[in-house]
């Protein structure tokens, strides 16, 4: 996997199937195979899902500005993009991996909102972790060593393969994920939710009004509002403003734009209007949350 450094001292690691030695965006194996990697920079991003299937661990990760406590069983979902630095003492754990890009499945499936309907990709509210029973990790161990049988001795066939273990590996997470934070699991009787989660990644800097993102879909607020609530358990208006806080207190914590330039940024009408949003929705001034990152104070 190649790495490129950013002016904001955060690496970017680009998916590279040369130096992951494979032929398809993605990739699977164990902590033996990659020591070192977790750790070989201070911070990183990576443009591809990152799953950790984690059975020894110690340390903790600071995903954004979130400190998640490693366990053992515990099994970490990474979006990309997100901000990584890992505090671990690598020599010690032992996990395997799985890694891909959101790319490599559209070829085969025609749905192009699957990852978005996957409750554990793209989300805020819940951590993006899951406690597995032994049983359960051996089912996802079980896929991972077929995935990587394909990759290692490919055939004609070995996409198609690949794709379907990966597929059902994912919704089965989805399933337990689900349970495991007690969220809905109904059938979507439309895409409403799931486009408008994919447009939030794409505007939520710019659009931070549930009406325009409606209007964008071609539909009323009622409508997106009551198909968000039936996915997610949440209202669109809690998703949208969830969704826009990440993106403010990753760029308050990682880059030098001061409250004014904030404010012009994600379109806020004054500064002040900023500092009362951000107060009102964690509790904390946007100078008091940044001292208290800085002196080791985590969510």
């Amino acid at each position: 996997m190649d790495r490129m450094k950013n002016l904001d001292d955060i690496i970017s690691v680009p998916f590279s199937k040369t130096r992951c030695g494979v032929n398809f965006y993605i990739n699977t194996g164990s902590s033996s195979d990659v020591c070192g990697v977790l750790t070989e920079h201070k911070r990183f991003k990576t443009d591809f899902f990152n799953f950790y299937f984690i059975h020894k661990a110690n340390g903790f990760l600071l995903l954004n500005f979130r400190k998640i406590p490693l366990q053992d069983n515990i099994i970490l979902l990474l979006s990309p993009h997100q901000q990584q630095e890992w505090h671990v003492d690598e020599s010690q754990m032992q996990y395997n991996f799985l890694i891909f890009r959101e790319d490599f499945m559209r070829t085969f499936l025609a749905d192009k909102f699957f990852v978005y309907r996957l409750l554990y990709c793209y989300q805020t509210d819940t951590l993006p972790t899951l406690i597995a029973s032994q049983e359960e990790q051996s089912v996802y161990n079980r896929l991972l060593g077929l995935i990587k049988q394909e990759l290692q001795h490919p055939s004609a066939d070995s996409y198609n393969i690949i794709v379907s273990l990966l597929y059902y590996l994912l919704l089965l997470m989805n399933r337990n994920y689900a349970r495991f934070y007690n969220l809905p699991v109904d059938i979507a009787r439309n895409n409403y939710a799931f486009r408008f989660k994919e447009l939030l990644e794409r505007h939520v800097r710019d659009v931070q009004r549930v009406e325009e993102y409606a209007r964008m879909l071609g539909i009323s607020r009622v409508t997106l509002n009551d198909a968000v609530k039936s996915q997610f358990g949440v209202s669109a208006s809690h998703l949208m403003k969830q969704r826009l806080l990440e993106d403010l207190k990753n760029e308050l914590l990682f880059s030098d734009n001061n409250i004014s330039q904030l404010a012009d940024d994600f379109r806020f009408s004054d500064p002040s209007h900023l500092m009362r949003f951000f107060k009102q929705h964690t509790g904390k001034t946007l100078l008091q949350y940044k001292q208290d990152y800085m002196n080791g104070i985590y969510e």
